[in-house]
């Protein structure tokens, strides 16, 4: 549902935009200013969405890192929910995938919120895939 979807982030560094995360191209990423947490990227699906999982990616060359997230979401953008408190991510060199299950829910903007990352010293994320239940 993320796919071609606009994002935007709460800064960025050099070229590693948010747009990236909705690309479809696990090779481009989004990362945050270095040293300067939190930091958040939010995508906008266009309309309230069921949401059931999402899927978030990162390089498969990168090492290994462990990034601290929560995911939040919101009908109008203004006002955020909770929808996964702050939890630590695995991703695994070679894969870089992680699964985040949700309880249904339904947003239109789904953020996510950096505040650590053991690989560098940035949030990152190279595709936010958004599924239905």
């Amino acid at each position: 549902m993320a796919l071609g979807r606009s994002a935007s982030d709460t800064g960025h560094s050099q070229g590693y935009v948010a747009a990236n995360i909705a690309d479809g191209n696990a090779g481009t990423y989004w990362e945050s200013p270095n040293g300067s947490f939190p930091q958040s990227v939010t995508v906008d699906l266009g309309a309230d969405r069921a949401l059931g999982r999402l899927v978030l990616k990162l390089p498969t060359g990168w090492g290994t890192r462990t990034q601290t997230l929560a995911v939040l979401g919101s009908g109008d953008g203004s006002s955020w929910t909770t929808l996964k408190p702050s939890a630590t991510y695995v991703f695994t060199e070679g894969g870089n995938t992680v699964a985040v299950p949700l309880t249904s829910v339904t947003a239109r903007y789904l953020r996510l919120a950096f505040t650590a990352n053991t690989g560098w010293p940035a949030g990152q994320l190279s595709e936010l895939e958004a599924y239905a239940p």
